[in-house]
């Protein structure tokens, strides 16, 4: 049975990716595709290059590649995102997907057309910085001429991609919305309302999921709460050992189905 594993964004949140994804792999369970959208076409990329959870958690923390980004002096954007590709290439042991050991697919948004772009192919790492690119924050990517930005706003968990390959697709969603929120600094406003926007469109990618994993406790952490990192990691760590009973039944049904 072919398993596709849907990565969510989420900023730091993502973090919490790692966490589920050693809590699938001491379960025996390991995806055969992968996809993912911001944080997670950055996670997806790392552990499709073969680095353990806790190696990305290590990378993620020394090398703040989630915080390490240039301002940007043009009206475009606040924040410029080549940092993030500089750290990526630092990285990675090829700025290719026919290099990676699972097959990955990476998310970004086409801004001028308003459509999805899915990237499975080429060079890598520029599709992951185009798939980063949240709108109002950070400058938009160029690729053949696509204007480019987060992956998220029109699909923030990007499983129908999986759909025609996959028997059973599994999402990671780390962008809950909770109620606890305080009104603080403008920067807190637009992200929390770009985090509700998003949100919309994943009702339906849940729906099309076999099996969702949701720590909803993550939504109580901040967009660049990378000082809380562990954290993160051991929420969706222990979340997901509580829902290995239920998906490998899932798993065993679909098996059957199958058959």
């Amino acid at each position: 049975m072919k398993i596709g594993l849907a990565l969510s964004g989420g900023g730091a949140r993502g973090i919490g990716h790692l966490g589920m994804i050693k809590a699938l792999e001491d379960a025996g369970i390991k995806p055969d595709v992968i996809s993912g959208t911001s944080a997670g076409s950055i996670v997806g990329s790392l552990y499709s290059d073969g680095y353990s959870p806790e190696e990305i958690l290590d990378f993620v923390v020394n090398t703040k590649v989630l915080t390490a980004l240039r301002p940007a002096l043009t009206f475009k954007g606040l924040l410029k995102i080549d940092t993030l590709g500089d750290i990526m290439r630092k990285h990675l042991s090829h700025n290719s997907f026919s290099a990676m050991t699972i097959p990955l697919i990476v998310v970004a948004t086409d801004i001028v057309k308003g459509e999805s772009v899915y990237f499975r192919e080429g060079e890598l790492i520029k599709p992951i910085m185009a798939s980063c690119c949240v709108p109002v924050f950070f400058s938009p990517v160029i690729i053949d001429k696509k204007v480019l930005v987060d992956g998220g706003v029109l699909d923030n968990l990007p499983v129908h991609v999986l759909k025609d390959e996959c028997d059973f697709i599994i999402g990671l969603h780390t962008n809950p919305i909770t109620d606890d929120f305080e009104v603080g600094r403008l920067k807190s406003v637009v992200e929390r309302s770009l985090i509700m926007a998003i949100n919309g469109n994943t009702t339906k990618s849940k729906e099309m999921c076999d099996f969702v994993i949701e720590p909803m406790q993550l939504g109580e952490y901040g967009g660049f709460d990378l000082g809380k990192a562990q954290e993160m990691f051991d929420i969706g760590y222990s979340y997901t050992k509580k829902k290995i009973p239920s998906l490998e039944k899932a798993l065993e049904a679909a098996d059957k189905t199958d058959e």
